[in-house]
């Protein structure tokens, strides 16, 4: 996990590139490339064994403005070349891109569905009031785990989790994956509240492009499988009370959003309500369960109401349709009742009663059961309740949470033999035994907080941190249960170790603006 041990800094940039853009683009440039002709032969052939994309670029922030200024990047070689002179780029690889003028200087096609694959998902910060450690900190202890860059802006930073493998999209089960994905940007933003996420920045657009001066964290192991993010995410759902990828799923009936008596709701313009009558609020509630059942994303939905809200002689402030909006995706609904709609057009569209509501054939995924309903716990779920317990009663000086198995089990509420075959399948817990009999304790920790109790360690050692802290650490690994996680702790610091990782963490901005 070279963290900013290469040769050079391009060497850095080339590497950080590589780890993002996977194979989603040709490695050399088709035309002008630099690489020696046996290098780009062995590489085309390569190259044939997945499908190409593209990505957007621009040089500057203002070129965003009146249409979007750039250009379409289709190889690796390109990337990494152009990316010092390049201000924003898209991460995530597109399907379908073109310029719009005949100038070639306006870029189009960079629209969510005309996505190939989802290579990272990016959450801004746009704020300095936290430091590179608050954040990761946060990261570690309240959202999935270290990121794997973190990028410096004028006004905040960028951060970066990047997938093992991509997430394709595919106009299949109307771009369910794409919903999916979504779902868990918008988890990891909720995640890091505490450091000032921004919640509305776009999921999949553009963002600053790493290069020699602003990444400020770069760990190419910390890199996350699709489907433990995609876990990860269904628990950040339940917690909140809301259904996991719950979304009805159309058979071969029409749209909704096409049907007659939809386009007669979208005519009225007078809905302000009475005592005893359906307001504002509950008409505009019944057109986004109506785009919810019709499986439109979210955005959609907001756009929609967006405008017939403007409509209105009386709208609503866009704080409360975001509400509304946000409530009727909860998960907490199917879709409007029947009755309901024909109430609606019988108040406010009189002349009109005689158009028949139908929905159609819709099929619905099971919801998931509440946590208490359930028999069986999943071993993931006690893995994540005992993550949560650890995390919440860690302090920073001391990594392990100090109980006995027993002690453990009943604060937490499981039994002693599920603990036992957890321990042997989590590649997150981590567990020691020190002494015997009525002296023995049992210590429990995980592995991302042990680690940050290593980057603790640092701070608190400066510049004796390499010699120092490796005395504590195999102290303390020495007397660690070989359950499942330590193995992965093992790993994890024999590359701290042999590439003297720690030591280049110490001096980042030096490795990137210095002669490195």
């Amino acid at each position: 996990m070279a963290i900013f041990s290469y040769a050079t800094k391009q060497d850095t940039l080339a590497k950080i590139i590589e780890t993002i853009m996977h194979e989603g683009l040709l490695t050399y440039h088709p035309k002008s490339s630099d690489a020696p002709l046996d290098l780009q032969y062995r590489a085309k052939q390569l190259d044939k064994l997945h499908k190409k994309g593209a990505v957007f670029a621009v040089r500057d922030k203002s070129h965003f403005e009146n249409g979007v200024k750039g250009y379409i990047i289709t190889s690796k070689e390109t990337l990494i070349k152009q990316a010092n002179q390049i201000s924003h780029f898209t991460p995530n690889v597109y399907r379908r891109y073109y310029y719009a003028d005949d100038k070639r200087q306006t870029i189009k096609g960079f629209e969510e569905e005309s996505l190939q694959q989802i290579n990272v998902f990016v959450v801004d910060i746009d704020t300095k009031e936290y430091s590179v450690n608050d954040i990761q900190l946060a990261c570690i202890d309240e959202s999935i785990g270290a990121p794997t860059l973190i990028l410096e802006t004028e006004r905040g930073y960028q951060v970066y989790f990047v997938l093992i493998k991509p997430i394709f999209i595919s106009n299949k089960n109307q771009f369910r994956s794409l919903r999916v994905a979504k779902r868990i940007a918008e988890n990891l933003k909720r995640s890091l509240a505490s450091v000032e996420a921004d919640m509305y920045c776009n999921d999949f657009g553009f963002f600053r492009i790493p290069n020699n001066s602003n990444v400020k964290w770069f760990n190419e192991y910390a890199i996350y499988d699709p489907a433990a993010l995609i876990a990860w995410s269904q628990r950040k759902d339940a917690d909140r009370g809301r259904q996991l990828y719950v979304v009805p799923q159309k058979t071969a009936s029409p749209s909704l959003l096409n049907t007659d008596w939809f386009h007669q709701l979208l005519q009225t313009t007078d809905v302000k309500g009475e005592k005893g009558q359906i307001g504002r609020n509950n008409y505009l509630f019944t057109l986004a369960l109506v785009c919810y059942q019709d499986a439109r994303d979210q955005s959609y939905a907001f756009d929609l109401l967006d405008q017939f809200n403007s409509r209105l002689r009386t709208p609503l402030p866009a704080k409360d349709l975001n509400t509304i909006v946000e409530s009727a995706y909860s998960g907490r609904y199917h879709g409007p009742k029947k009755e309901y709609v024909e109430q609606l057009i019988e108040l406010y569209a009189p002349q009109h009663t005689d158009i028949k509501v139908s929905f159609g054939q819709t099929t619905w995924y099971k919801h998931k059961k509440a946590r208490k309903d359930r028999e069986r716990s999943h071993l993931e779920e006690w893995e994540a309740d005992i993550t949560v317990w650890i995390t919440a009663k860690k302090q920073v000086s001391e990594p392990f949470i100090w109980r006995t198995q027993k002690e453990l089990c009943n604060e937490i509420g499981i039994s002693n033999s599920s603990l036992n075959k957890l321990l042997k399948q989590s590649k997150k817990l981590l567990k020691t035994t020190t002494g015997k009999g009525r002296n023995a304790k049992t210590g429990w920790t995980t592995v991302d907080l042990y680690m940050a109790y290593i980057i603790w360690l640092k701070n608190d050692f400066g510049s004796r941190f390499a010699y120092g802290i490796r005395a504590i650490v195999e102290e303390q690994i020495d007397i660690m249960d070989h359950v499942a996680g330590y193995e992965v702790l093992i790993e994890k610091l024999r590359k701290l170790y042999f590439e003297q990782i720690i030591n280049e963490q110490l001096t980042m901005s030096e490795s990137l603006t210095g002669t490195g």
